[in-house]
This record gives C-alpha cells, structure tokens and sequence, in this order.
C-alpha cells in the first residue's frame, strides 16, 4: 500500500527570516491523522535567511537528523559541540535525557537549505550524543547511499538509535535501482529534486515529483527509476519498522 503525499499538500510557511514545510504535524501546526509514520514524527523541509537561526531551545527522547541541501548550519549545543555543516554534511544528535542546541546561518549573504528529520528512538532515556558525518556526493549516483542507520559501521554513516536506515540516491533519466524491503517494515520516499517512477510488487506505477512524499506498508519490493523527462532525480528513501 502507498499513500502519497503531493508536496502542496505539506503545511508550508513564509516567516520572513524562515521559510517552510512540514510534513508532519508540527509547532503550531496539528493533524490529527499526520502526526507520525512508524517511528518518524517529523520531517521539516526549512530554508534560514542569512545571519538567522533558532535561538537555544531544549530537546529530549528524540533521534534528530539534519542533511544540509545547500549553504552553511552552525550548530551548538550544551554538550560542548559547535559544528558548520554544509552539502554532503549529516548531523545527527541524540537528545536523549535531554539536551538544549541552536541552530544558525553563518553566512552573511546566502540563504541554508536543509531538511530536519526526528524520529522516536527505541530506548528512552538515552546519554545524549551529537555527531556530524560526511558523505561522497558522486556515491549518489545510481546506488542507494546510507548516510544514518542503526547499523553504522562505517565512519560516513551516522548511528541512529532506532532500527531504520535513511539513504540517499541520484538517478539519471530512465536509470532505475531495486529495494527490497523485509515483511512488515514501512518505507518513506521523498523526492528532493526531479521526478521519480515508483513500481510496486503489483507492477503498479507512481510517478512522484519535487517535493512529493510517500508512507509505503506491506510491499517487499519497489523499483525506482528516474523520470525520462528529468535529467537527474535526487531523492531520500528511509526504511523504518
């Protein structure tokens, strides 16, 4: 079963210095149906003027993944940790028995561009924990990239505490990848940029575009080809129980 999710159907937000959507229900917007996929509770698609941020606000019991689209993110946080993160740069922070961080745009004339992930972790009251990882953007290219999982092992990979994966991929018009997914787990698909074709296991085609989203239950196989009319389609694809 796939339930998409066109990108104008998102709660999206023009504060000036902040410019959004949400796809989930967040801050003071509420949908009673759209509060969570899985263990995923929020995906906030956000760009921050130059010079601009949020001020010191505290987190707890909470996996938070920051992928940086484009521009700089300085983060710091009171666990003693100040980090600028840009394109190919993944922060993630544990928030665990509770942390308090902020976010910034440090530069002075261009806007940041990022998507913030939060997802429940398995165990409550974890020791917070923050770390950035980098990925190589040409590895994007034609494959699946994990860039966090709970399965990290490699130093690019950045360690969730929850049992999902979150990759990231480019295809070229027409090129196309398999995933296989285990019985009983759930996938979120989000296109970045382009177009993406999604064939179920009933041979069933989506065509998803910029922005779009899709809560995917009970299929074991999807393949995903980049759309003939897109010259290259960057998309995140996350497995989750």
């Amino acid at each position: 079963m796939m339930n998409v999710y066109p990108a104008a159907s998102r709660h999206s937000f023009d504060l000036g210095w902040l410019r959004g959507s949400h796809s989930f229900s967040f801050g003071n917007y509420f949908e009673e149906e759209n509060t969570s996929f899985g263990p995923m509770r929020v995906l906030n698609d956000d760009t921050i003027s130059p010079k601009r941020g949020f001020g010191a606000h505290p987190h707890s019991d909470m996996e938070i993944l920051s992928i940086v689209l484009q521009g700089d993110l300085r983060h710091e946080d009171s666990l003693g940790n100040v980090m600028i993160t840009n394109f190919g740069g993944v922060q993630r922070m544990s928030a665990g028995t509770g942390v308090v961080h902020t976010e910034h745009n440090p530069s002075e004339t261009d806007d940041v561009t990022l998507l913030q992930l939060w997802f429940e972790p398995e165990q409550r009251g974890l020791t917070p924990s923050y770390e950035t990882t980098s990925f190589d953007s040409d590895a994007l290219s034609g494959r699946l990239l994990p860039i966090a999982s709970s399965n990290a092992v490699e130093h690019s990979v950045a360690k969730l505490h929850q049992d999902m994966t979150v990759y990231l991929s480019k295809l070229k018009a027409g090129s196309g990848i398999a995933f296989n997914q285990q019985p009983g787990r759930r996938v979120f698909l989000f296109v970045i940029e382009g177009s993406l074709n999604v064939t179920d296991e009933s041979d069933a085609v989506t065509l998803l575009n910029r922005r779009d989203s899709a809560r995917i239950e009970n299929e074991t196989f999807l393949q995903l080809e980049g759309d003939r009319d897109t010259e290259e389609t960057f998309f995140m694809l996350i497995d989750l129980p």
